[in-house]
C-alpha cells in the first residue's frame, strides 16, 4: 500500500497542524511505503519570496523530522525536485475540463474571500492530481475538507485513461474484467480518524496563521510560555465555577490530557476554586512534556544541514524511481515517449 500526502511551506507549524495532520502523518509510515513531499510549488500561488520559499521549505522538513519522520521508512522530498509531476501536469491539465475546476469549493472560497484568481490557483487541483497520480498511490490522508480535491483526482485519472487506453471501462479501473487497466491508478481518500477538526487559538477562533492566534510548535522557550499564559480567558473570580466553553484553555488542555485527567480537569472547572492562570500553567507543562524532546531534535538537526540535503536529495531520487514507469507509460500514451529500435 502506498500512502502519499505534501504540505504546504507556507509559515511554522502550530498545534492545529501538529493535531490536525503532522503526527497522523508519521504514524502512517508504519502503515505502508509512504511518501511525503513539500509542496514548493503549489506554494508559488500566496509566496512570492524566493528567500522565504527555500528556508520555509527546508523549515517543513526538519520538523517533520523532529516530530519522528523515519527517512528509513518515508521517502521526504521537495516536489520541485521530481520534475516529472509538471510533465504530468501538463498532460492532465490539456484534458480537464474548465467546468471540473470552476466548481472547486476551494478555489470559490479563495477569490471570494479577495485572493486573486491568477491560473495558478484556478489550476491547483490538477497539480494536486499529477503530485498523487504520479506514484500510484493508493491512499492519500485528507481532512474532510479536501475530499473534493481527491474526487477531481479520481474524475481526472479517469478522463485520461478513457482518451488514451483503448478499451478502458471506467466502471472496471482496475481491468479485473476487460483485462484493459488504466494507466492512472484511482486513489482513494483516507479520512484520518483521530485527527483534531479544529483546534481553537489563543482568541478562541480556529487556530490559524492568517489570524495571528497561532501557538507554534518550535518556538523559543520563552515566547512559547508567554504565547500559553496569554490565552483568552475572562475575569471569574478564582473561587467561582467556570463554563469549560467559555475560554480555549480547556479544549486545548483536552487535546494533551489523559481521558482521566481531563475528566478531573473539567470537573474543576466546574466546581471553582482555581484560576485559569492554573490551567495555563498546566496546558504548558503538557505541551512541553509533549513537544519538548521534538523541539530539541528539532535544535540539534538545524545544526547539521548536510544532513537534510541529505535527506531531500535520496527522497527526490527514490520519488523519481518510483515515478518513472508511470510517466514513460503516459509518455508513450500520448505520444511523447522516445522509441528506440
Amino acid at each position: 500500500m502506498r500512502i502519499l500526502s505534501g504540505v504546504q511551506p507556507s509559515g511554522r507549524p502550530h498545534l492545529g497542524n501538529f493535531f490536525g495532520a503532522m503526527r497522523q502523518f508519521v504514524s502512517l509510515q508504519n502503515e505502508g511505503e509512504a511518501l511525503y513531499f513539500i509542496a514548493d510549488l503549489h506554494a508559488l500561488t500566496s509566496v512570492r519570496d524566493g528567500r522565504e520559499l527555500s528556508q520555509s521549505s527546508r523549515d517543513v522538513a526538519l520538523d517533520y523530522l523532529a516530530l519522528g519522520l523515519d527517512p528509513k521508512k518515508a521517502v521526504l522530498f521537495l516536489q520541485s525536485a521530481v520534475p516529472e509531476v509538471t510533465e504530468l501536469f501538463w498532460y492532465l491539465t490539456a484534458l480537464t475540463p474548465m467546468g471540473l475546476l470552476e466548481r472547486g469549493h476551494s478555489y470559490k472560497d479563495k477569490v471570494a474571500r479577495g485572493i486573486a484568481a491568477d491560473a495558478g490557483l484556478f489550476t491547483y487541483p490538477v497539480l494536486m492530481a499529477a503530485d498523487i497520480l504520479l506514484y500510484g498511490s493508493d491512499l492519500v490522508p485528507v481532512g474532510k475538507d479536501q475530499v473534493q480535491h481527491l474526487e477531481m483526482t479520481r474524475d481526472i485519472a479517469v478522463k485520461f485513461n478513457a482518451a488514451f487506453v483503448p478499451g478502458y471501462d471506467p466502471a472496471d479501473p482496475e481491468g479485473a474484467k476487460s483485462g484493459k487497466p488504466g494507466i492512472l491508478k484511482l486513489p482513494k481518500a483516507y479520512v484520518q480518524e483521530g485527527a483534531a477538526a479544529s483546534v481553537p487559538g489563543v482568541d478562541g477562533q480556529k487556530m490559524s496563521k492568517s489570524y495571528g492566534n497561532t501557538i507554534e510548535l518550535v518556538a523559543d522557550d520563552a515566547a512559547t510560555k508567554k504565547r500559553i499564559m496569554g490565552i483568552k480567558s475572562d475575569s471569574t473570580p478564582m473561587e467561582s465555577p467556570k463554563d469549560p466553553e467559555s475560554t480555549p484553555i480547556f479544549a486545548l488542555l483536552s487535546l494533551f490530557a489523559s481521558d482521566t485527567e481531563r475528566a478531573e480537569i473539567e470537573e474543576s472547572f466546574r466546581t471553582g476554586g482555581k484560576g485559569y492562570g492554573h490551567y495555563k500553567q498546566r496546558l504548558h507543562e503538557l505541551f512541553m512534556e509533549t513537544l519538548g524532546p521534538a523541539r530539541e531534535r528539532r535544535r540539534r538537526l538545524t545544526e547539521d544541514p548536510a544532513y537534510l540535503d541529505d535527506v531531500l536529495a535520496a527522497g527526490a531520487k527514490k520519488a523519481r524511481e518510483i515515478a518513472a514507469p508511470v510517466m514513460d507509460a503516459v509518455r508513450h500514451a500520448v505520444g511523447t515517449g522516445r522509441r528506440t529500435g
